[in-house]
């Protein structure tokens, strides 16, 4: 019976990533029992438990409209960032391969341009424009924001559909529009949908973007939180830190099980085909 042999490098790149792992989640884990300290300000550990920070965030008309404001400037951001992306993506993987790195740098360029150089550009543009604060332009500068995170997800998607099958629909006589809705768009909606929750989230959990082009009036949930911190630091920030970790972690599970039914999904689509074939 062979035994497997001990790897040096293996073992320590385990351990390095286990270590990387626990000192991302430490804070994480610190925060969520300071959250229900009754103490007045942020302790750990806690000498006892409440919700009384919790009720206090959903009491105050001022953390209310804050947490609207992000909410709706998510959902439009999903929505203005899932036809944009979609229509990006489907050029990047069926388009020409002439212009695909251009295009490709053009998506990755919010990623890779700090997000402090890109509030500070947004600012200066909105200020001249007149709309700092204004839900278009927290909606647009948003969507520069998630779009790259929706091209990458709808491109993974479309990168494993057969485009045979769209010129199978449109030597049927479909066009290439209506061959896309029936035929690829239902086969690349979980990944359509990942992008959406991914876009959410993103636009929601924004905050360097977000306090440069919000204003006194229209502010932000996480601009509240950073002015909250400077001026009045209680555990209702540790509150709203741990209800933000719950929704984004509420989004991850989910982009993992759309991925697992884009998988059963796409066997069963494949499968049926392979029967039909027969």
């Amino acid at each position: 019976m062979n035994r497997a042999r001990f790897d040096p490098g293996a073992f320590a790149l385990r351990a390095y990533m286990w270590l990387v792992l626990l000192f991302i989640m430490v804070p994480t884990l610190i925060v969520v029992p300071m959250s229900f300290s009754r103490a007045d300000f942020l302790e750990f550990p806690p000498r006892s438990l409440t919700l009384h920070w919790y009720r206090e965030f959903f009491a105050d008309p001022q953390w209310r409209k804050a947490a609207a404001l992000s909410l709706q400037v998510a959902a439009l951001t999903m929505l203005c960032s899932v036809p944009i992306g979609t229509m990006a993506a489907y050029a990047i993987v069926r388009g020409s391969a002439r212009f695909r790195p251009a295009t490709e740098l053009l998506v990755l360029g919010p990623v890779i341009v700090p997000h402090i150089a890109l509030a500070v550009a947004c600012y200066l543009f909105y200020q001249r424009l007149g709309v700092v604060g204004s839900l278009g332009g927290f909606v647009a500068a948003h969507t520069v924001l998630a779009l790259p995170f929706v091209v990458f997800t709808v491109s993974a998607a479309l990168s494993r559909v057969d485009p045979d099958l769209e010129i199978a629909a449109m030597s049927c006589g479909a066009s290439r529009p209506r061959a896309f809705l029936h035929v690829t768009l239902p086969l690349i909606m979980p990944g359509l949908l990942s992008g959406a929750l991914l876009a959410f989230i993103i636009s929601f959990d924004e905050p360097v973007v977000s306090f440069f082009v919000s204003s006194v009036r229209q502010r932000t949930l996480s601009r509240r939180m950073f002015e909250d911190i400077e001026q009045n630091l209680t555990p209702v920030i540790a509150a709203i830190a741990t209800l933000l970790t719950l929704l984004s972690i509420a989004v991850l599970v989910a982009v993992a099980l759309l991925r697992v039914l884009e998988r059963r999904y796409r066997g069963d689509t494949m499968g049926g085909t392979a029967g039909g074939t027969r």
